[in-house]
C-alpha cells in the first residue's frame, strides 16, 4: 500500500497554482482586480505573445511597502480579510490570498512597487515562487507587476495554450468585463506593441460601453435606471430593433463583479415579451446592486457565480426595470411646432426680400419700382424680350404616383438533384404523375400535400434546410464565393472573435475568407454565394456560437456545426412569401424519402389521415 505523506510545499504551489492560473487571462485578471481593490484608476496592461512571453500591469493605486512585498506572495496572504465575519459582506474583487502565490509559483516575476508619499519604491524578483532580496528602486506612485515566461517550469500545461491570437483575445475579453464594470478606471491595453482598447475613465458607464462594444452597439441602447425591494438595477439594454442573434452580448455585474446567470438572462428576456423578433436577443450591460451581505459570492473558484439570497426579488427588479425603460424608450419624441415662414423673425430687416416671380419680374423693369397698369402696357411693346412670342405649351405625360411596395422574399434555388446517397429509385421519375397533389401553403410557412386520403404538412424552412445541409456535406468541390467590392469589418465579442480566430481555416473551406483586424474586429472579404451581405454579421455569431458549444478541438463536430448554420442561412425563411414551383419542387424531395429531419433532429412533415380529420369534426 502506498505511503500516505504531505506533499512539499512547492509541488502544492504548483497544484495550487493550475487552479488558480489556467492560462494568460487568468493572470491578468487577478492582477488588474489587485489592482482596482488598491484604488488605482489608470491601468495599463501589456502583453506579448499572447501573454505567454510577458504580462505587464502598471496602476497607480496605493503601493505596496518595502517589507510586505515578500509577504504578498506568501499562500492566503491578504489586507482585505480580517475575520470569519468578512466572508459575509465581501465587497472586494480579490480576497482569498492566493493570486500572487499562483502566478510566481509558475513564472518568472518582478515586482516594483511604490506607496504614496513615499520618497521611493522598492523591487522583488521571484523565479518559480522563490523570492529573492528586496531592493530599492526609483519609481513612480503605485506598483508594476512582470510576468515573464508563464509556465515555464510546468512545460505539461504549455500544450494546453492555444495560439497567440486566441490568448490575446481572451485577454482582451477579460479586460473589456472589467472595463465595463469601472467605468471611473481609465484601462488601457497593448497587445505586442499595438493599442487594442483605451477606456476613458470619466466614470459615464456609456464612455465605457462606447469604447469597448463599438459606436454601433452604443448607438442602439436605451438607459435603464431603477430599483425594487432594496434591488438597484442601472445600466443599458438595446432597443428591440438592434437586438442580435446570441446572446453574446449580455452583460451582468452584481456589486462590480462580472457574473454569469442563466436567471438573470431570463428576467431579462421576459421584459421584451411581444417586442422581439424571434431568433433575437437582447444585449446588455447591467449593474445589480443590493447589500453585500445578501449576495455569496464564494460560491465558485472562478468568483463568476454568485448565489443570491433573495433571487425572487432580484429577478423581480430586473425585469420591471427593463420592462419600464424599454416603454420609456418606446414612446414618440414630441417634435416642437412648426412655425410659419411669416412668423419667423428677421435681424436683418428688409436686406432679405420674399416676392413671387411676377412681382420681381415687375420690379425688375421698373427698375426696383413697382409699375403702373399703363407702364405695363408701354413696356410690353418697348421690350422685344417680353414682346416675343411664346412656345408652344407641349403635352408632358405624367407619371402616375405608385406606392412602394415591400420588395418580395428572395426566390433561393431548389437543387431537384438527388444526394449521391440516395437510391435512385426512391426520386421521382417526370414521365410519372406524382402522387400527391399540391394545395397551397399556410401561415407562409407549411406547405399542404394531398396524398390518397392523406394530407401532408411540410415545414419548408427545415426542408429545406437539409436540403441544404445534404448537397454541402455531399459536395468535394469547394464551396462556391463571392467577393466583397467593401471589405466588412464585423466587430464580435472577444470570445466568439478568438473562437472564428482559432477556425480561419475552416471559414476558407466554407466560403468566408476573412482575417484578424485587431481588437475583435474581422475583415471579411469574401462570403459563400448562399448567404446575402445583410447576413453576415449574424452568420459568423452564429458560427462562433456552434464552435464554442460543439468544441473546436474535434474537426469533425466543428465542421457540422458550420454546416447546420450554413444550411440554416440559407435556407428560405418561415413567413416568405415562396413561388409554387419553389413549393413543389420541396413536396417531391419531401415525399420521395429523401428528407425526413432537420439537421437539428427536428422531423420535417407531419401526416394528417382522413379518419383523423373526421375524427375531430365527430364523424368517425
Amino acid at each position: 500500500m502506498p505511503v500516505i505523506q504531505q506533499l512539499s510545499p512547492h509541488v502544492a504551489d504548483l497544484i495550487a497554482a493550475g487552479e488558480v492560473v489556467e492560462r494568460p487571462a487568468s493572470v491578468v485578471k487577478e492582477l488588474v482586480e489587485n489592482a482596482i481593490d488598491a484604488g488605482a484608476s489608470v491601468l495599463v496592461v501589456e502583453i506579448q505573445r499572447g501573454g505567454m512571453g510577458l504580462i505587464r500591469v502598471a496602476d497607480n493605486g496605493c503601493g505596496i511597502a518595502p517589507q510586505e512585498l515578500p509577504t504578498a506572495f506568501l499562500r492566503h496572504a491578504t489586507s482585505k480579510l480580517r475575520k470569519p465575519e468578512d466572508l459575509a459582506a465581501i465587497g472586494t474583487l480579490g480576497f482569498r490570498g492566493e493570486a500572487l502565490a499562483a502566478i510566481s509559483a509558475v513564472s518568472r516575476l518582478d515586482v516594483i512597487s511604490r506607496q504614496k508619499g513615499a520618497e521611493s519604491g522598492a523591487s522583488l524578483h521571484l523565479e518559480g515562487g522563490c523570492p529573492g532580496r528586496v531592493e530599492p528602486a526609483g519609481c513612480p506612485e503605485g506598483t508594476a507587476i512582470v510576468v515573464r515566461e508563464l509556465f515555464y517550469n510546468t512545460p505539461a500545461r504549455l500544450k494546453f495554450m492555444k495560439s497567440d491570437s486566441a490568448e490575446a483575445s481572451a485577454v482582451g475579453g477579460i479586460l473589456q468585463q472589467i472595463a465595463l464594470s469601472r467605468p471611473d478606471v481609465s484601462i488601457r491595453f497593448i497587445r505586442d506593441g499595438k493599442e487594442e482598447l483605451h477606456t476613458p475613465g470619466d466614470g459615464q458607464l456609456l464612455s465605457a460601453v462606447y469604447a469597448v462594444r463599438g459606436r454601433d452597439f452604443a448607438l442602439g441602447l436605451a438607459p435603464v435606471d431603477g430599483s425594487g425591494e432594496g434591488v438597484s438595477v442601472h445600466g443599458f439594454v438595446t432597443q428591440p430593433l438592434a437586438c442580435r442573434g446570441t446572446r453574446a452580448m449580455q452583460t451582468f455585474f452584481c456589486c462590480g463583479r462580472i457574473i454569469r446567470s442563466q436567471m438573470l438572462s431570463t428576467a431579462l428576456e421576459a421584459a421584451y415579451a411581444n417586442r422581439l423578433l424571434k431568433g433575437k436577443f437582447p444585449g446588455c450591460v447591467l449593474h445589480i446592486d443590493l447589500p453585500l451581505h445578501q449576495v455569496d459570492v464564494n460560491v465558485h473558484p472562478a468568483k463568476t457565480v454568485v448565489k443570491f439570497s433573495a433571487e425572487r426579488a432580484v429577478f423581480s427588479a430586473v425585469h420591471h426595470v427593463v420592462s419600464d425603460a424599454l416603454d420609456r424608450a418606446a414612446q414618440p419624441v414630441p417634435t416642437p411646432p412648426v412655425q410659419p415662414a411669416s412668423a419667423a423673425a428677421n435681424p436683418r430687416g428688409g436686406f432679405f426680400q420674399t416676392m413671387d416671380a411676377k412681382t420681381y419680374r415687375e420690379t425688375v423693369s421698373s427698375g426696383g419700382k413697382k409699375q403702373s397698369p399703363e407702364m405695363k402696357k408701354r413696356a410690353v411693346f418697348r421690350d422685344p424680350a417680353v414682346s416675343a412670342p411664346a412656345a408652344p405649351a407641349r403635352d408632358i405625360p405624367v407619371q402616375p404616383r405608385l406606392s412602394r411596395q415591400p420588395d418580395p422574399a428572395p426566390v433561393l434555388p431548389i437543387h431537384t438533384s438527388a444526394p449521391p446517397d440516395v437510391p435512385e429509385q426512391t426520386a421521382l421519375q417526370p414521365s410519372q404523375p406524382p402522387p400527391w397533389q399540391f394545395r397551397g401553403e399556410i401561415l407562409h410557412t407549411y406547405i399542404v400535400a394531398e396524398d390518397g386520403d392523406s394530407v401532408w404538412l411540410i415545414d419548408k424552412h427545415a426542408a429545406h434546410e437539409r436540403i441544404n445541409f445534404n448537397r454541402l456535406k455531399a459536395n468535394p468541390e469547394p464551396v462556391m464565393r463571392q467577393q466583397l467590392l467593401t471589405p466588412a469589418a464585423v466587430d464580435l465579442p472577444q470570445e466568439q472573435y478568438a473562437a472564428l480566430l482559432e477556425n480561419l481555416p475552416l471559414l476558407e473551406e466554407f466560403g468566408f475568407t476573412a482575417e484578424d483586424f485587431g481588437a475583435g474586429c474581422l475583415m471579411v472579404r469574401a462570403i459563400p454565394s448562399d448567404i446575402g451581405t445583410d447576413l453576415i454579421r449574424e452568420t459568423l455569431e452564429m458560427l462562433a456560437d456552434k464552435l464554442l458549444t460543439s468544441g473546436s478541438a474535434d474537426p469533425s463536430a466543428a465542421r457540422d456545426a458550420m454546416l447546420h448554420t450554413m444550411a440554416c442561412k440559407a435556407a428560405i425563411k418561415g413567413g416568405w412569401t415562396s413561388d409554387p414551383a419553389e413549393l413543389q419542387a420541396l413536396i417531391a424531395r419531401v415525399q420521395s424519402g429523401e428528407v425526413q429531419y432537420c439537421p437539428h433532429g427536428r422531423p420535417v412533415r407531419v401526416k394528417i389521415s382522413k379518419y383523423d380529420i373526421e375524427k375531430m369534426f365527430k364523424r368517425a
